[in-house]
């Protein structure tokens, strides 16, 4: 029997019950915190690290756009930490669930937005007619910009399950090849041995550039609203 290539996308079960949520808070037990462990280097550079990433976040930002900060930094490091969670062995990645970044990315863009017309009513409907536009241009212009208001979440949530579904699944196909390949070619099979650390390497990158990104758009979102 062929083995699914999506297998590995399943939600795992556990006597008939999902398992995710336990999943998704399994990385947090490797957080390291001040009140876990002594302030030591680890801890010195995931605290500069955090400042670091706030820092070239937020510099822009309103006074009022700050008060973001703790759940900016909170969603970009439970993001990174559950897509490093499916390059290990025999687990499951939630990222690659286009629910669960749909309900990632729906309440945070729909929070900027009703802050946008909370503060800033006549800039945030302006948005939706350039100045200058001509009259007979009018209806369609505010559909369009209604329609590309509300692909903002959509658009957040399927980059991310694409680029993590694609990195794994090449990942998933490189590795059965080069399986195969180890009673054919020994020689072969280390060369695509070889790709396949480079490939998990990248994969380690992408999936941390992923979580900066899928953070950086709800700041410029949060932004335009602020």
């Amino acid at each position: 029997m062929n083995e699914n290539l999506f297998a590995s996308f399943i939600t795992p079960t556990m006597m008939g019950l999902p398992i995710v949520v336990l999943i998704i808070m399994f990385p947090s037990m490797f957080m390291l915190t001040s009140k876990r462990v002594l302030t030591n280097r680890l801890v010195a550079l995931q605290l500069w690290l955090t400042k670091l990433t706030l820092k070239q976040m937020m510099m822009t930002h309103s006074m009022k756009a700050r008060t973001w900060s703790l759940m900016l930094i909170s969603l970009i490091m439970f993001i990174g930490s559950t897509n490093l969670l499916g390059l290990l062995p025999h687990t499951f990645t939630p990222t690659t669930q286009l629910s669960m970044n749909l309900s990632m990315a729906i309440p945070l863009w729909a929070g900027t937005v009703i802050l946008g017309f909370r503060h800033k009513t006549k800039a945030s409907l302006a948005h939706f007619l350039p100045q200058g536009t001509p009259i007979a241009l009018i209806p369609m212009l505010i559909i369009i910009e209604t329609i590309s208001l509300f692909i903002q979440p959509m658009a957040l949530a399927v980059r991310l399950t694409a680029n993590i579904t694609a990195g794994h699944l090449l990942i998933h196909l490189i590795g059965g090849a080069t399986l195969a390949l180890t009673s054919i070619s020994m020689t072969v099979a280390s060369i695509s041995f070889i790709i396949l650390i480079l490939l998990t390497i990248l994969e380690i990158a992408v999936a941390l550039i992923q979580a900066y990104v899928f953070t950086l758009l709800v700041s410029l979102y949060l932004h335009d609203n602020t």
